[in-house]
């Protein structure tokens, strides 16, 4: 009897533990190296539990994590920096998190001017117009495939390449199935969502997806999104395009299964 009690009060010591390990967060100050001020709007993502936030107006955060798990911190103008939460960090609470500034250069910019006659209909068809098409395919809930220009062998692309994305996310996220479980995660966690709705640079992607920004933009190239939206698309437009063509690829395997 004796050890039957001692091995319940094991039991739920080590359930109580577990239950505390799972509900822990950290807390933070985000600073300047520059100017040791507190910064404001820094992202800031579990890499591990795919979780985010961001640190509010005196730079303070407060996160879910446990030891070992990494954090990654980007800001507009900062290096982004990765911090891996200690047992120290967990214990002793809130922490300094440094982030340096980067010297910011600007690219080079060509404008090139138009010619304007005082015409509106002979001005207005000097403005270059780019249109981009989108084929709806029965059978699947999404909004379609875009193609480029409205022709035969745009059609033709769509139809002849739609099982080709799969390939390519086959091999990329096939062989990572943790990744490919993080971007579903990504795409339930409102915060996540709400941090890639106004980000334009691809790094929270690349770093959550462990892919560079060349696979990444040929992922949404090959599940026919046209150039002018890889351009222009912010990061949870992309991460929407890449959950939509996988959940395509889905139900295309399951109908040629």
């Amino acid at each position: 009897m004796r050890h039957l009690l001692l091995l319940l009060s094991f039991l739920l010591t080590a359930s109580l533990c577990f239950s505390q390990e799972e509900e822990i967060t950290v807390k933070g100050t985000v600073i300047s190296t520059t100017t040791t001020q507190p910064l404001e709007s820094v992202n800031i993502v579990n890499l591990n539990l795919v979780k985010g936030t961001s640190s509010d107006e005196n730079g303070q955060f407060e996160i879910r994590a446990k030891a070992n798990d990494t954090l990654h911190f980007s800001y507009l103008g900062y290096k982004s920096i990765k911090v891996k939460v200690t047992n120290d960090w967990l214990k002793f609470g809130d922490v300094k998190i440094e982030m340096t500034e980067l010297a910011l250069a600007l690219e080079e910019v060509v404008v090139k001017q138009l010619k304007l006659t005082g015409y509106l209909e002979v001005d207005i068809a000097q403005v270059p117009i780019k249109t981009n098409y989108r084929y709806s395919i029965s059978g699947l809930s999404t909004a379609g495939y875009e193609s480029g220009n409205n022709s035969k062998q745009g059609l033709t692309k769509v139809l002849g390449s739609i099982f080709n994305p799969a390939d390519l996310l086959h091999n990329i996220f096939g062989k990572k199935p943790k990744e490919m479980r993080k971007l579903r995660q990504m795409k339930q966690d409102d915060e996540i969502r709400n941090l890639l709705a106004t980000r334009f640079d691809r790094e929270m992607l690349m770093v959550l997806l462990q892919v560079d920004k060349v696979d990444l933009d040929e992922i949404v190239s090959q599940c026919n999104y046209s150039k002018d939206f890889i351009e222009t698309a912010n990061d949870l437009q992309i991460l929407d395009a890449i959950n939509e063509c996988y959940e395509e690829y889905k139900v295309l395997s399951r109908n040629r299964g």
